[in-house]
C-alpha cells in the first residue's frame, strides 16, 4: 500500500558566492517545510554557491569552502530530508556539478550531473566532468531518481533512472528564463516522461544573476505528462507537492502569465536583483522624452521604488519642447527625484575646444555624439558622488545595428532594456499602461528620435522598425543567412544594410554593460562573434 509523501519545492533565490547566506536560506526552507510535514525538500541546481559560479569554481579555495559550508549544513538538517545541488572536488581532482541527499544529519547520496550543456548561455564543460552513475534512493516505500537540469532535457538518464529502479524523476534546476520558456521545459520533460512512463517533480532557481533571470515556477507533470502542480513564476515560494506513493497528487497550477507581463516581471526581478546583489544605493538615468527611456524609468521604479531612482533631464538646443513636457510629465507620474541640466554650455565649450581641430569641416556625426558624451559624462559624475548605478536606455534594435553612442548613451553600469526590440518596447510600455497609467500617451505614439540634430527622426538612418526588428531577429536570433531572410519577403538592400551594420558594430557591444537576456538570443554570453573578422555568408554575396 502507497504512502502519502509531501516534496517541498524551496523555490529560492540565490545569490553567486554567498555561501553562508544561501545555507542559511535553504535552512530557513528546510524548516518551514518540515513544519509543514514534507518528507522531502529540493533545492535548486549549485544552490550552495549560486548559479552560474562560472571560473569561482576553478578556484581551489572556493571548492574547499563549499564542502565545508555542505557539511555544516548537513549537521543541522534532522527529521526530514534534503537535497543541496554545491560543486563537488572529487577524489583524484574531477569537478562535479553535483546534488547532496542529507539524511540525518549526513550526506547520504551524491547525484552527479550527467548532461552538461555548452551552448547558449552554458559553458559547464569549461568547469565539470560528467558524472556517469544514476542516483537512486527510497522514500517511504517509494524509489526516486535523483537528476540535475539537463540531465532532464534528455532522455538518457531518466532512461537509466528507472533501469535502476526509480519509479518518479526529482530534479533541481537553474533554468535561465526566455520567453515562453516553461512551455520549452514542459515539452522536453513530455518526451522522456512518454518513454518511461515516470512522472516528473522539478524545482527551479528564480532571481537575477548578471544578465540571466530564472523564473521559477517549479512544476510537477504527472505519467501522462500533464500539468498538476506549478510554482509562481518570479518569486520565492516554497511549494509543497504531495504524492501518493510515486503517483502526484493534482493540485494549484499556477497560470502562465501573457507574453508582456512575463516579459516584465522578467526584467523587474533582473534590475531588482542586479542592483541589490552588488550593494548600489539606487539608480539614475537619463530622461530623454522618449520611449526607451520612459519604460526603463518605469522598470527601475517598480524593480526599487520611486525613491530610489533619479532622473535626469539634459536638454540641447535640439530638444524639442514636447520631450521637455513630456519627461517631466512622466517623472511625475512615478515620483522620483527629477533634475534638469542643459547641456548646451558644456557642449559649446567641447565645441570650441576642438574649433581649430575641426576648421572648415562641416559639423556632422562628431557633433552629435559629443552631446551623448556629455550627457553620459553627467550621469557618471552622478553615480560617482552618490553611488547609485547609472541604467542605459538603449534597445536591442539600436545595440545590433550600433545606433549607439560609445562613452555617450551606452555608458553606464546596467542595460535593462538591452535584449528587448524597438516593437517589443513599444508593446511593453502599453502593457505597463494597463496596470497603472505612467507612461504619457504622446511618449508612446511620437515618432522616435535621438534630438541630436534639427528634425531628426531614427527612420532617417534605419530602416522602419518593424523592418529592422525582423531581420535582426531572423539573423541574430534563428540564425538565418541573408538569402533565407530575403526568402521571407525583406528587401535586398534592406538586408544587406541590416547584416553589415551588425557585423560592423562588434566592438561597440563588447563595451556595452550587461542586461538582462528576455530571448533565445541576447546581445551577451551566447553571441560570440569576433571584432575582426573578413567572412562572409557565401549566400549574401549572391544577393
Amino acid at each position: 500500500m502507497s504512502q502519502r509523501i509531501l516534496i517541498a519545492a524551496a523555490q529560492i533565490n540565490c545569490t553567486v558566492g554567498d555561501l553562508a547566506g544561501n545555507a542559511a536560506r535553504m535552512l530557513e526552507y528546510t524548516e518551514r517545510a518540515r513544519a509543514a510535514g514534507a518528507d522531502l525538500v529540493l533545492t535548486p541546481e549549485l544552490s550552495l554557491c549560486g548559479y552560474p559560479p562560472e571560473d569561482l569554481v576553478l578556484r581551489e579555495g572556493f571548492l574547499v569552502d563549499c564542502r565545508r559550508e555542505l557539511e555544516l549544513l548537513a549537521a543541522r538538517v534532522r527529521g526530514i530530508a534534503l537535497v543541496v545541488g554545491f560543486p563537488e572536488q572529487a577524489a583524484g581532482g574531477a569537478r562535479y556539478n553535483a546534488a547532496a541527499l542529507i539524511r540525518d544529519g549526513r550526506i547520504a547520496a551524491v547525484a552527479r550531473k550527467r548532461e552538461l550543456p555548452n551552448y547558449d548561455v552554458f559553458d559547464e564543460k569549461r568547469y565539470f566532468d560528467a558524472g556517469a552513475e544514476p542516483c537512486v534512493f527510497e522514500l517511504k516505500g517509494a524509489r526516486f531518481g535523483l537528476a540535475i537540469c539537463e540531465d532532464v532535457w534528455f532522455g538518457r538518464v531518466p532512461a537509466t533512472a528507472k533501469a535502476a529502479g526509480a519509479q518518479a524523476m526529482l530534479s533541481i534546476n537553474a533554468s535561465p528564463y526566455h520567453k515562453r520558456k516553461q512551455a520549452t521545459r514542459h515539452g522536453v520533460f513530455r518526451d522522456w516522461i512518454r518513454d518511461t512512463g515516470m512522472p516528473s517533480v522539478a524545482v527551479n532557481l528564480v532571481g537575477g544573476q548578471d544578465e540571466l533571470v530564472f523564473d521559477g515556477a517549479s512544476c510537477v507533470l504527472d505519467a501522462r505528462g500533464v500539468l498538476v502542480r506549478q510554482a509562481p513564476f518570479f518569486e520565492e515560494a516554497l511549494a509543497i507537492f504531495e504524492l501518493d506513493g510515486a503517483v502526484p497528487v493534482p493540485g494549484e497550477v499556477a497560470a502562465e502569465l501573457p507574453l508582456e507581463a512575463e516579459v516584465y516581471r522578467a526584467l523587474v526581478l533582473g534590475t531588482r536583483d542586479y542592483v541589490a546583489k552588488n550593494d548600489f544605493p539606487g539608480a539614475v538615468l537619463g530622461l530623454s522624452g522618449g520611449v526607451d527611456s520612459a519604460l526603463t524609468l518605469a522598470l527601475a521604479c517598480d524593480a526599487l521604488g520611486a525613491a530610489r531612482v533619479h532622473a535626469l533631464m539634459m536638454p540641447s538646443q535640439y530638444t524639442a519642447r514636447m520631450s521637455l513636457d513630456d519627461a517631466a510629465e512622466m517623472a511625475r507620474r512615478v515620483g522620483v527625484r527629477y533634475d534638469t541640466i542643459p547641456i548646451g554650455p558644456v557642449f559649446d565649450a567641447f565645441r570650441a575646444a576642438l574649433a581649430p581641430l575641426f576648421a572648415g569641416r562641416p559639423e556632422d556625426l562628431a557633433e552629435e555624439n559629443l552631446q551623448a558624451r556629455v550627457r553620459g559624462t553627467l550621469l557618471m559624475a552622478l553615480s560617482n558622488k552618490f553611488g547609485s548605478i547609472v541604467l542605459t536606455t538603449g534597445n536591442k534594435s539600436e545595440m545590433a545595428v550600433g545606433y549607439s553612442t560609445l562613452y555617450g548613451d551606452m555608458a553606464g553600469g546596467f542595460a535593462v532594456i538591452k535584449d528587448l526590440s524597438k516593437s517589443l518596447v513599444w508593446r511593453l510600455a502599453r502593457y505597463r499602461n494597463t496596470v497603472s497609467d505612467v507612461i504619457p500617451e504622446n511618449i508612446i505614439v511620437r515618432a522616435p528620435s535621438a534630438e541630436l540634430r534639427a528634425n531628426q527622426t531614427d527612420q532617417d538612418s534605419l530602416p522602419p522598425y518593424e523592418v529592422l526588428d525582423g531581420i535582426v531577429e531572423a539573423y541574430m536570433e534563428q540564425n538565418r543567412s541573408p538569402r533565407e531572410i530575403v526568402s521571407q519577403g525583406y528587401a535586398v538592400a534592406d538586408v544587406r544594410r541590416v547584416v553589415g551594420l551588425i557585423r560592423r558594430s562588434e566592438y561597440k557591444r563588447r563595451q556595452a554593460p550587461p542586461g538582462v537576456r528576455i530571448t533565445l538570443r541576447g546581445f551577451g554570453k551566447d553571441w560570440r562573434y569576433p571584432i575582426t573578422s573578413r567572412y562572409r555568408d557565401d549566400s549574401e554575396l549572391s544577393l
